[in-house]
């Protein structure tokens, strides 16, 4: 039998401190420096990121439960003291997102900040932390696929740490949170080789493209995984990644008739 690893890294008195809140604590943090550092290139003051996320992480994290509720209503209905309860886990990235994005919308709007700009500086970063965020989920055992066996595993070449922690409730289990965690962090890749090349972006264009990347990738490997939101008989996410690919996609190819929108990066 394969043991799992600890979920919890430790415990402070009687409080536990689990590895997945680590692990997210961890990809926020890198997503502000790197953004704080992209902010000072074009000139935005580090103290707007800063109050910024102050207002953005507990809408984020409420949005997220209330996302993963919503969708699961059926049985919150009858456990209504459990909605709050988010320790026990449930919350759902895409919830996250929509919840930090309508932040941002407001808070640039109060701040008088380019909106365009500010989701181009953070776009990158963002996917970054979504891709670090996943191995929270291997930590906890859960964004997994299919029962598969260990000899597929390691058909592909995955470490045998990784494989032992897939070894859940007695089967083996297709490791989507890492499929989805490679594809986040190749997309970070792209984004910063690609996002300061000389009139490759129009302004805004930063953030559509990430959210064209997240949304495909989120969409094929979400048909893969075996505790996806339900509506019926479609996956909530996989629908709100067509939504979201196809209005990125009009929205740029209808912005780049503007002759007056800017670029990202102008510098050589």
């Amino acid at each position: 039998m394969v043991a799992a690893l600890n979920p919890i890294a430790f415990q402070l008195g009687a409080i536990e401190v689990h590895w997945y809140g680590i692990i997210i604590a961890s990809g926020v943090v890198l997503a502000l420096i790197l953004s704080v550092a992209e902010g000072k290139r074009l000139g935005i003051d580090e103290d707007y990121f800063y109050d910024y996320l102050l207002w953005a992480i507990p809408v984020a994290i409420i949005c997220a439960r209330l996302y993963y509720v919503a969708f699961q209503w059926s049985y919150y209905a009858n456990h209504p003291g459990e909605i709050i309860a988010i320790w026990d886990g449930g919350i759902a990235i895409y919830g996250s997102i929509i919840g930090g994005f309508l932040t941002l919308y407001f808070f640039c709007r109060a701040r008088h900040l380019s909106m365009w700009t500010m989701v181009d500086v953070i776009a990158p970063t963002l996917i970054m932390a979504q891709g670090i965020g996943r191995w929270g989920n291997f930590m906890n055992q859960e964004a997994f696929g299919r029962i598969t066996s260990r000899a597929a595993l390691v058909g592909q070449h995955i470490p045998n740490w990784i494989i032992n922690q897939m070894y859940i409730g007695g089967n083996y289990r297709v490791p989507t949170f890492l499929y989805e965690s490679l594809w986040d962090l190749t997309g970070f890749v792209l984004l910063m080789l690609l996002r300061h090349r000389h009139h490759l972006f129009k302004q805004g264009e930063v953030f559509l493209t990430y959210v064209m990347w997240y949304a495909a990738g989120r969409f094929v490997i979400e048909g893969m995984r075996t505790d996806s939101l339900m509506l019926g008989s479609i996956r909530v996410s996989q629908f709100l990644s067509v939504i979201f690919f196809v209005s990125a996609l009009v929205i740029m190819v209808a912005r780049r008739r503007s002759k007056t929108l800017p670029w990202y990066w102008t510098s050589n």
